[in-house]
């Protein structure tokens, strides 16, 4: 990774990172699994936010499909923050990290110059 990135992807980056480590402690140390193998719910939890990995040459490509895969965590913390009382506050933050990523690729955007009026 190149060592001039940008503060916003940065952030977004810390963002991801942050979504992978939520997964990581929600399931298997706040709220494990009960029915299911501990494994089989990481796995599901954690996989598909690794895949952006294999593009991390461009950092701002592999930020692209993280916010693309954030969406459904962002749908899943709703879910659970509606759903499930004792598991509100993981949720919540899920979403709060879900909607920081996302906002991180909107304001990374560098938008053309308007001409100037006549």
């Amino acid at each position: 990774m190149s060592a001039s990135l940008s503060a916003s992807l940065r952030v977004g980056i810390a963002a991801w990172a942050g979504l992978i480590i939520l997964q990581c402690v929600w399931y298997a140390w706040l709220f494990p699994p009960q029915q299911l193998p501990m494994a089989l719910v990481l796995a599901i939890a954690v996989i598909p936010l690794l895949l952006p990995l294999l593009a991390i040459r461009t950092p701002r490509r592999a930020l692209l499909l993280a916010g693309m895969l954030s969406l459904f965590y962002f749908c899943h913390g709703i879910a659970e923050s509606w759903s499930s009382v004792p598991e509100r506050w993981p949720a919540l933050l899920e979403v709060l990290l879900a909607v920081l990523l996302i906002g991180t690729l909107g304001a990374g955007v560098k938008r053309k110059p308007k001409p100037a009026a006549r």
